[in-house]
């Protein structure tokens, strides 16, 4: 790490705190905090870190300092190796004991107190690796946060947040010039390649003498290996603690898909069952009209056999009177036939009796 192909990394534990202890190196972190918060800083006090951490949270930290600024704000930086689940309600939280703590301490200090006395409190989170809410905007690498009102309406909320994803940082490292002084900042904490930190220590050389800081730390063999051997174990401490949040999460995400699943298989299962039982209502309505038409069509059978009975019957009736009237006539004809014999016979025998 000190001698090899890469270069220091100073957000390792010792390195940070050595570098910007705001105890003897304030300038440092008073020049960091000026540019975060884009208004002049200075450190009045260093606070003890005794904020109520959810389980062992202090886990994934690089670092945590708690300052008092000059006008009575507090400020938390921390340094996060790898972002925690749920970064905005954690930091909400962490914000609201901060603010708790700065009202407990004035009130106890003062006789009048006042809630003007109340100042505002900064939330600040560098993230060596982001969580994945913050690469959704790749192009960002600086998140602030405060409380606003929809109408316009201006009231004095006093927690604000910064939050500075480094990993994405770095990957812009290429497009810029480190030309601004925050810049140089997160490039020195965020860059390892020998390249970026003589671009940097060229552009910004009071970083050099920070390098040297933590070169001579390097010089202490022991006290290295003693280093890194507490930052492995507490980087594997770190993964474990990472990756059991991250399961749980998934896990949270897939009962949560589950449950909208089922329910969805539900509403279906619900709205199959009732088109079932409209299909049942439906068949039945169906077999009802089918009986219906069949007794219907076996009346219209019954009725046209009756029918074509009587055609029967009316043409049997019909032939027989056809058969009457063909005897009738042949009768009549025989008559007639008889009659004009007759007739021949009366003339003939009166024509002799003329003779």
């Amino acid at each position: 790490m000190c001698t090899g192909v890469k270069g220091i990394k100073p957000l390792y534990d010792s390195f940070f705190k050595e570098i910007m202890n705001p105890e003897y190196n304030a300038d440092r972190l008073n020049e960091l905090l000026s540019l975060i918060l884009k208004r002049s800083v200075k450190i009045r006090t260093v606070l003890p870190n005794d904020s109520t951490r959810i389980t062992d949270e202090s886990s994934l930290l690089i670092t945590d300092i708690v300052v008092e600024l000059e006008d009575g704000s507090l400020a938390n930086v921390e340094i996060q190796k790898i972002g925690y689940a749920f970064p905005g309600q954690r930091c909400a939280c962490y914000s609201a004991d901060m603010l708790l703590r700065q009202y407990r301490r004035v009130r106890g200090n003062r006789e009048n107190f006042s809630y003007r006395d109340i100042k505002s409190v900064y939330t600040i989170i560098l993230f060596e690796k982001s969580t994945k809410e913050f690469h959704a905007f790749p192009q960002e690498h600086f998140h602030f946060f405060s409380q606003i009102s929809n109408t316009g309406i201006e009231l004095e909320l006093l927690q604000k947040y910064v939050f500075i994803p480094l990993d994405i940082f770095r990957k812009s490292l290429h497009n810029i010039d480190i030309n601004d002084k925050l810049d140089a900042w997160l490039t020195f904490f965020s860059a390892d390649e020998p390249e970026v930190i003589i671009r940097l220590i060229e552009k910004w050389p009071e970083f050099k003498v920070m390098y040297e800081e933590i070169y001579n730390q390097c010089r202490s063999i022991e006290g290295v290996m003693n280093m890194f051997s507490k930052e492995l174990q507490e980087l594997d401490r770190n993964t474990v603690q990472y990756m059991i949040d991250e399961l749980q999460e998934e896990i949270d995400e897939k009962v949560k898909e589950l449950d909208e699943k089922k329910q969805e298989l539900d509403e279906k299962k619900q709205e199959l069952d009732e088109k079932k039982q409209e299909l049942d209502e439906k068949d039945q309505e169906l077999d009802k009209r089918k009986r219906e038409v069949e007794r219907e069509r076996q009346t219209a059978e019954r009725e046209r056999q009756t029918a074509e009975k009587e055609r029967q019957t009316a043409e049997r009736e019909r032939q027989t009177a056809e058969r009457e009237r063909q005897i009738a006539e042949k009768e009549r004809q025989e008559k007639e036939n008889a009659y004009q014999r007759i007739r021949e016979l009366e003339a003939l025998l009166q024509k002799n009796d003329v003779r």
